[in-house]
This record gives C-alpha cells, sequence and structure tokens, in this order.
C-alpha cells in the first residue's frame, strides 16, 4: 500500500509510526513517566513532548518549508512556498488515559494546504491501527479502505463523546445536551481520546461522535477521515467550518442530520431563542443522563426504560 500512498501522506505515517514506538516503550513503565500539569485535569508529560519532537523531525527534514501547528510546542510559521502547507500534531491524544495505563490513547497528523485537509493519519500504538486519507482517495484502516456505518435511525446508534473536564468548560450545557441524546440512542461511551473516537465513525465502529472544548489538533486529521469515509464533520449546527470553534458533531449523513437537530440548540452559534431556551430547561431541570425514554420529546427516542449507558 505504501508505494501507491502520496509521499507526504507516507512521511506522516512514518512519523506517526516513530511517535507511537516511544510512546509504546514509554508504557512498559508508565509509573516512571514525569508528569506536569497545565491547567486542572489537563496533562502533558514527557512522552508528549519526545513523541512531538521526533515528528517534527520527521516532518522538516522532508518538508523543512511547511508551518507546524502543534499542541505542546505551538505554531511555527513555514517559508517561501511551503508556507501554506501547515502540518496539524497531536503527538498523544489521551494523555490523561496514557499516564493511568488505560490503552485508549493515539498519535493525530493531518496537513493542511491552504484552509483545506489535504492529509490525515490516526496511529493507536497499543493495537498497531494505521487510520489514513488522503483528500478524494478515500480513508482507510490498516489497507483496508473503511466506510462509516450505515445506521439510519438515531435509536440504532452507537456515540462516543467526551466529557467537559477544564475549568470554565461548559458542563452544565454538556450534561443537558447528553440527557438530550442519551435517550434517543442505543448507547453512548467516552473512550477519552477525540482523534481515535473520530477514526472509529469513520471506520463504522461508532455511528457518531459529539464534544465541545476540542482544539484543531483534536480533530483536524480524524476530520478528514471521517468526510473521506463518506460522513459529515461540524460544528452542533451542522456548520462544516468548525475547526477552531470548539465542538464537533461528527457522523453518516443521515444521522448527522437527527443529531443536529438535538444538538444544534447547545451550540455557542445557536440563535437567541434556542439559547433561552436552554437556560430556561435548565432552571426547570433538565433532562438527565437517568432520564427515560417517554421524557425524551422525540419519536426516536428508545423503548421506554432507562437510558442506555
Amino acid at each position: 500500500m505504501s508505494s501507491t500512498l502520496h509521499p507526504m501522506l507516507n512521511v506522516a505515517i512514518k512519523a506517526a509510526r516513530l511517535a507511537g514506538t516511544i510512546i509504546n516503550r514509554a508504557a512498559l513503565d508508565v509509573e516512571s513517566v514525569r508528569v506536569s500539569v497545565k491547567q486542572t485535569n489537563d496533562f502533558v508529560t514527557e512522552v508528549d513532548q519526545a513523541a512531538e519532537a521526533a515528528i517534527i523531525d520527521t516532518l522538516l527534514t522532508a518538508y523543512p518549508d511547511h508551518a507546524i501547528w502543534a499542541e505542546e510546542s505551538g505554531k511555527r510559521e513555514g517559508r517561501h512556498g511551503g508556507a501554506d502547507h501547515v502540518w496539524i500534531i497531536d503527538p498523544l491524544d489521551g494523555t490523561t488515559n496514557f499516564i493511568h495505563g488505560f490503552p485508549v490513547y493515539c498519535v493525530s497528523i493531518a496537513l493542511m494546504v491552504g484552509n483545506k485537509l489535504e492529509q490525515a493519519v490516526i496511529y493507536d500504538p497499543t493495537r498497531n491501527d494505521l487510520f489514513c486519507a488522503t483528500r478524494g482517495r478515500g480513508a482507510y484502516m490498516n489497507d483496508r479502505r473503511i466506510r462509516v456505518a450505515k445506521r439510519t435511525t438515531l435509536r440504532e446508534c452507537l456515540m462516543s463523546t467526551g466529557f467537559p473536564f477544564r475549568p470554565g468548560d461548559a458542563f452544565q450545557t454538556y450534561l443537558q445536551m447528553l440527557g438530550d441524546v442519551m435517550p434517543r440512542v442505543a448507547g453512548v461511551r467516552r473512550p477519552g481520546s477525540a482523534a481515535l473516537d473520530l477514526a472509529y465513525v469513520a471506520a463504522g465502529f461508532t455511528d457518531g461522535f459529539f464534544e465541545m472544548g476540542l482544539s484543531p489538533w483534536d480533530v483536524a486529521a480524524g476530520a478528514l477521515l471521517v468526510t473521506e469515509a463518506g460522513g459529515l464533520i461540524g460544528n452542533f449546527t451542522g456548520e462544516a467550518d468548525f475547526l477552531e470553534q470548539k465542538e464537533c458533531l461528527a457522523a453518516n449523513p443521515k444521522i448527522y442530520g437527527q443529531l443536529v437537530s438535538v444538538t444544534g440548540k447547545y451550540s455557542k452559534f445557536a440563535s437567541a431563542g434556542d439559547k433561552a431556551s436552554v437556560r430556561q430547561a435548565r432552571t426547570l431541570g433538565a433532562p438527565t443522563a437517568g432520564a427515560t425514554a417517554a421524557e425524551a420529546p422525540s419519536s426516536d427516542a428508545a423503548p421506554q426504560g432507562d437510558a442506555p449507558f
């Protein structure tokens, strides 16, 4: 497969696998890894930094004029003809999982040219799963073409999400949204790595994903994987220009539209009327994860009983 890949994607794969080797080596003795706190519940380790340095060195050795936008080291401007090529890097998405030995984390690398995502790699070093995509050429997992799931009704779907965890995150708004979604679907999972969540939507392992508070390096590679696998990705109101808006929604086209009808009012871009209704519901007692399907105002509600977990 490597001989048919775009040259820039091949370089990104090389960088991701190198970072994965660093992560796997450290995971053998994770208790000895030095951990720093960026802010409450937001961690960085020496492994994040070493993996990021290896990725950047690999990319810039091949393309020294390209720009870098990395989670730990920030932005580095490109030069000359490569200035509009920006590599968006999360060297270890799921750091909290990693430092606890919970094996759900990944390396995420995307290339944006101008304002379009062109290349994407997500590598899960614990399972040796490689997800990759080039714009217009489809999405792949370990040499196999992948497509989003084909389910058409929300009540059949398995969703993934991520919880707000930083000070200042809109936790109560998220709880309302989760309480609105859960009674309408077959189940909700919270694995702890947004990039891997999006790769799983692309592969059809889950039917959709929603989360707030995300940064571009969390979602850039996954966004291209989803769209190349036939899915849609945007903000909670369904708009495609979402990368720096800190809210993300992804699913196959039919499920996407149904999710937007639920999540739209919780978006920072929702209408004044929708925002007022959310505030009012919070005052009166919004739906919670324990709400029954009978309480959910939707024809897509799950069978009566406790909401699935």
